[in-house]
């Protein structure tokens, strides 16, 4: 026996019995994020290396452990996108979008990859959403991202959601904040794992986001970012929180909340469900506004958020009957003439009443084709014989009721109306 090549470790086939959630889902992120006015944009799944070394940071995981990176042939350094942001930033500057749109709104839905552990919700092909706003310094463009983030999971009747949120100020806070983080960190060096150790030199703010127990238990005494803002960030976050407070947004202030990503300034969140587990982040955002200049572009303000939709279908409770599509007849034929004959109906049907139709191509037994209706949950049957080609009367079986009835020919297109 041959061997069977299998799919790649941390990749998932999606089967055709599990494709109607992702279609509801895809329809869902379309629909939401357009009442919004955003608009959709769609990047290439491959970049320059050099993007993502310069937008996530050189001493992150994702880019000195995870990515999936190649030289083609032409010797250009490529990499899969890990994340979308620095594409979508590349695409905006590439493009001089400021130019013409000065407040530019977008979402987009696509694949990932990271070469990481797979765990549950968690892939190394992994499907990301998100949305990233351009041009607006200003609290109420905050206020916005976090409240459309918050509701696009609370209209989903997804219980037990949880928003958290910080800020890790302008560079200028960030500054002096690192050397009191830094100081009280250097106390317990001996103590912190090899990781942490390297970010104490290089981004202190990263240990932060550790989730090592024994870490954590070391940062809940450490220094809060809030007590170095300047009067400008402290003003800024405070306004953000009463644009969320005036439209009811609940939320906790998490004083050491950072983003793993290094561009994030001001404004970070997080929105979490227990549903998933000890990894219960559902997603995470927050400005950005150093990045588009730090790209190659003209200072823009930036902010946005990004999302797993594994995570999110793993939150969800899906009902089959309200979301999957179910055939609206299932075409039952006996013999030749039968076959040839429920081709004709199904594609008059089809065309006239937009109507779900499976066809039997297998040329089964009646009692097997009736057993695969069943299978599909079929809501009607239509049988064509030898006896319904003569009287021009096919015989209609209501799948739920039991139901049977004979309908003339030229009446099959009024039944469904």
């Amino acid at each position: 026996m041959k061997n069977i090549i299998q799919n790649i470790k941390g990749t998932k086939d999606i089967s055709a019995d599990d494709t109607f959630i992702w279609q509801f889902v895809e329809k869902y992120i379309n629909d939401f994020f357009t009442k919004y006015g955003y608009s959709e944009v769609r990047t290439p799944t491959f970049e320059n290396t050099e993007l993502f070394i310069r937008s996530i940071g050189g001493d992150t995981d994702i880019v000195s452990k995870e990515m999936y990176s190649w030289v083609d042939q032409g010797n250009n350094k490529l990499t899969l996108r890990p994340e979308f942001t620095a594409s979508i930033v590349r695409h905006y500057i590439q493009n001089q979008i400021h130019k013409t749109n000065p407040a530019y709104k977008i979402y987009y839905s696509g694949s990932s990859f990271r070469r990481e552990r797979p765990q549950k919700g968690r892939f190394r092909e992994f499907r990301q959403f998100g949305v990233e706003a351009f041009g607006s310094k200003f609290p109420e463009q905050d206020a916005e991202i976090i409240s459309m983030a918050y509701n696009f999971y609370k209209n989903l009747d997804i219980t037990d959601i949880k928003l958290e949120l910080n800020t890790i100020g302008s560079k200028e806070s960030r500054k002096e904040y690192t050397i009191g983080l830094k100081k009280y960190l250097e106390k317990f060096k001996k103590d912190l794992s090899e990781t942490s150790r390297k970010r104490l030199d290089s981004n202190p703010l990263r240990i932060l986001d550790t989730k090592i127990d024994f870490e954590k238990e070391i940062i809940k005494d450490a220094p809060k970012i809030i007590d170095y803002l300047n009067k400008e960030d402290k003003n800024h976050f405070s306004c953000t929180l009463d644009f969320l407070d005036n439209i009811k947004i609940p939320y906790t202030v998490n004083n050491y909340l950072v983003r793993g990503l290094d561009y994030y300034s001001q404004t970070v969140f997080e929105i979490q469900s227990n549903l998933l587990g000890s990894q219960n982040a559902l997603c995470g955002g927050g400005r950005y506004d150093y990045l588009v200049e730090e790209l190659g572009g003209p200072s823009i303000p930036a902010i946005g958020f990004a999302a797993g939709i594994e995570r999110l279908i793993l939150a969800l409770s899906i009902n089959d009957v309200i979301f999957k599509k179910y055939p609206d007849i299932y075409m039952i034929s006996i013999g030749d003439n039968a076959v040839k004959y429920s081709f004709e109906i199904a594609d008059t049907l089809r065309k006239n009443k937009k109507l779900y139709i499976i066809n039997d191509n297998m040329r089964r037994t009646m009692k097997a084709q009736m057993k695969d209706a069943n299978r599909v949950m079929a809501k009607h049957v239509i049988i064509i014989g030898e006896e319904e080609i003569v009287s021009k009367q096919l015989t209609m079986k209501n799948m739920e009721t039991g139901d049977q009835e004979k309908i003339s020919i030229e009446n099959i297109i009024e039944y469904f109306k």
